[in-house]
């Protein structure tokens, strides 16, 4: 499975906070998954840090890499592509930076990516986080469920 992480659930994870869900801490750490992280994310995280919005423990240079290395996580660059997507995409937020990652995911198709993160936007804004992360967990299953309900069909239909 792809998944790609947004700016908050790549730094929730990379740090260990709690406010990332179990079940989406387990589905980055999979093995058989691959993470990817926006280069929309690297920029957001530069200007957060040169704004005094965000602190790490380390200097940005070596943390980021080192964590996108020992994590397995792929780095997704910017395509012309995604860009035409943010044109088309409705004004649910102006965030720029989770407009491109949203337009990336659409593009990219990569599988999960808006469930983990509705899950992270819900607990950021206290939307009852328990649920959001059951969110995750059922959506999850579910899909696992459709999968293989799909491969019986197709392999019923091919037969």
């Amino acid at each position: 499975m792809k998944l790609l992480l947004d700016t908050q659930s790549f730094l929730w994870f990379i740090s260990g906070n709690p406010k990332l869900s179990e079940s989406a801490r387990q589905l980055i750490e999979a093995a058989d998954n691959q993470t990817f992280l926006s280069m929309a994310s690297l920029w957001e995280m530069g200007i957060k840090i040169s704004l005094g919005k965000l602190a790490l423990d380390q200097p940005f240079e070596t943390l980021i890499p080192e964590q996108i290395t020992q994590n397995g996580v792929e780095v997704l660059h910017i395509q012309f592509s995604h860009i035409s997507v943010v044109a088309s995409l409705p004004f649910h937020h102006r965030d720029p930076f989770d407009r491109l990652i949203a337009a990336q995911a659409s593009v990219f198709e990569a599988a999960m990516a808006p469930m983990v993160t509705s899950a992270i936007l819900a607990s950021e804004y206290q939307l009852n986080p328990r649920l959001s992360n059951l969110m995750v967990s059922v959506g999850t299953l579910l899909s696992l469920a459709t999968t293989a309900l799909w491969y019986l069909v197709l392999r019923a239909i091919l037969a």
